[in-house]
């Protein structure tokens, strides 16, 4: 009952935005994904994805180094993807008898336990459908531990070239501040006959 209810409000919902929309084709090719979660109950955990529009909103508002951008990112994609798989599983799931997952709770820790690739294996889908939001949540798990290590490389590699950088220009000024020294050490050292040649005599004037 408590499904009809939401894909009631989900489908008054789109119907409403179509019918205010100026231009009605346009809004409906820019809303497949909309029209499929409504048309097809498998899809209906899709709607989460309007988080990602959040997502983006939240990026241009954090640091523009590569370590705000990657929190932002993994964060919300874990989030993101955690809970549409949980609902997904638990849709397809509760309706079955001898199912493992019976609830909310059931899902997510199912959610947990194989976005991190622990699999305790005491929830597990036994349906068709769970079994592909199994696989759908592997795969995304998979990409994004590779997301992850590599923005942690690329983090790595940006701060290790910063310490080389700084570590020659560090180099660069010390030379310098030698050559410095040095010149000071020759000047000091000059006798005061040496310093008489190169000053001019008394009476000596620039030549025209």
């Amino acid at each position: 009952m408590a499904t009809v209810v939401i894909w009631a409000v989900f489908a008054g919902d789109f119907l409403l935005r179509l019918g205010l929309a100026r231009r009605r084709m346009r809004f409906l090719r820019e809303h497949v994904v909309d029209l499929l979660v409504l048309a097809l109950p498998l899809l209906r955990p899709l709607r989460a994805l309007r988080v990602v529009t959040a997502l983006g909103r939240l990026n241009r508002r954090a640091a523009s180094s590569l370590r705000g951008r990657a929190m932002v990112y993994v964060v919300g994609g874990v989030g993101l993807l955690g809970f549409t798989a949980a609902v997904a599983v638990l849709d397809a799931e509760r309706s079955e008898p001898s199912a493992s997952i019976k609830n909310f709770g059931d899902a997510t820790w199912w959610a947990v336990t194989t976005i991190t690739t622990v699999g305790y294996g005491d929830r597990y889908p036994i349906t068709g459908a769970g079994r592909v939001a199994g696989v759908g949540l592997m795969l995304g798990g998979i990409a994004l531990l590779g997301v992850v290590t590599a923005a942690l490389a690329s983090w790595f590699v940006e701060h290790v070239s910063r310490q080389e950088r700084e570590e020659a220009d560090l180099r660069v000024q010390v030379s310098a501040l030698v050559e410095e020294v040095r010149a000071l050490r020759v000047e000091l050292r000059r006798t005061p006959s040496d310093l008489a040649q190169h000053e001019p005599g008394p009476g000596v004037g620039p030549t025209a």
